[in-house]
């Protein structure tokens, strides 16, 4: 028979503490119970490899013999295992009534000639209860109905749906255990006004449950995408408004875009490039928390002069006594 590196079953390196090779199992165990895997001979068999090396890993004692001996245990035969080791039984699987089982004779000669266990293996069975006490910190795997975990995705807005909320039809692709990858389609419905980073749930579409158990939940993570006009400052829309230099002079009432719909603003007279100016109740959020509309001022020169106009700016600045920089 042949030595069975356990921590390469598991693996983790040899110096890994008793956490790390906690949770190694719980991984290898989660990925290869059988409840997980029905009828699958080659899961079955790897459930009980991984389940064999943590309780050696686990146990400070059985880990130091299995140390001692290694790859060279055969010349180790005769040694005796510390007290205990001859009554040591690994019935401890049983999990209680009407719970799953399967043969435990699939522990390794390996690991009955090192350890002195086979008298104690005789008729064992694993359960799904647990490797005699709680492996994952639930009881461990049980028959009973257990809930789904839950699961999240990535819900992408665009800032009008964000801000008008409605029904938005998703598909996502789900994982069944034992089962081929499969796509289902969900009606969302979007509260008006969601913000970016928000979390809608939907009960009951998460991760399918065990043995009849409820499915857990579904968190969708809005992401608003980015928009050719406006951006996000918070729960406040933020958007850029062109004005002449005469409109920034003299004021005028001009025309904002919402996404409400165009709205009137005044423009006061004097007002600097680079100032906001609110429309409140226009922005993300909802009831007291709804952000505003900020209107950011942005005063634009021609680019290009005709003669006359050419004249008419060099007369203002010739009559003006606006000094900008002091």
């Amino acid at each position: 028979m042949e030595y069975k590196d356990y921590y390469k079953v598991l693996g983790v390196d040899k110096k890994a503490s008793k956490d790390e090779v906690s949770r190694a199992y719980k991984k290898l165990a989660r990925k290869y119970h059988p409840d997980l895997n029905p009828d699958d001979k080659a899961a079955e068999d790897k459930f009980k490899e991984v389940t064999e090396a943590y309780e050696v890993l686990k146990d400070e004692e059985k880990r130091k013999l299995y140390d001692q001996l290694g790859p060279n245990w055969k010349h180790g035969q005769d040694f005796r295992p510390p007290p205990g080791y001859e009554n040591m039984h690994f019935g401890g699987f049983g999990g209680g009534g009407g719970a799953s089982s399967f043969d435990a004779s699939g522990f390794s000669d390996f690991f009955e000639t090192i350890f002195g266990g086979a008298s104690g293996m005789g008729g064992a069975s694993f359960r799904s209860g647990g490797l005699g006490g709680d492996p994952f910190g639930r009881g461990g795997f049980s028959s009973r109905p257990r809930r789904g975990s839950d699961a999240e995705a990535t819900l992408d807005l665009s800032l009008e749906e964000a801000y008008h909320g409605g029904s938005k039809a998703i598909t996502l692709t789900e994982q069944e255990p034992g089962g081929p990858p499969r796509t289902k389609t969900l009606n969302v419905n979007i509260p008006a006004g969601v913000k970016d980073g928000a979390r809608i749930r939907l009960a009951g579409q998460g991760n399918p449950g065990m043995s009849g158990g409820p499915a857990g939940d579904l968190f969708l993570k809005v992401r608003v995408q980015p928009h050719t006009r406006y951006y996000l400052d918070g729960s406040n829309i933020v958007t850029d408004l062109p004005i002449t230099p005469w409109e920034a002079a003299l004021g005028a009432n001009v025309r904002v875009p919402t996404l409400d719909g165009e709205v009137e603003m005044k423009i006061p007279a004097g007002v600097d490039s680079g100032r906001k100016m609110r429309i409140r109740g226009r922005g993300l959020g909802q009831g007291a928390n709804k952000g505003d509309e900020l209107v950011r001022i942005m005063i634009k020169s021609p680019k290009e002069l005709s003669e006359q106009e050419r004249e008419l700016w060099e007369k203002l600045a010739e009559a003006s006594s606006f000094a900008p920089r002091g």
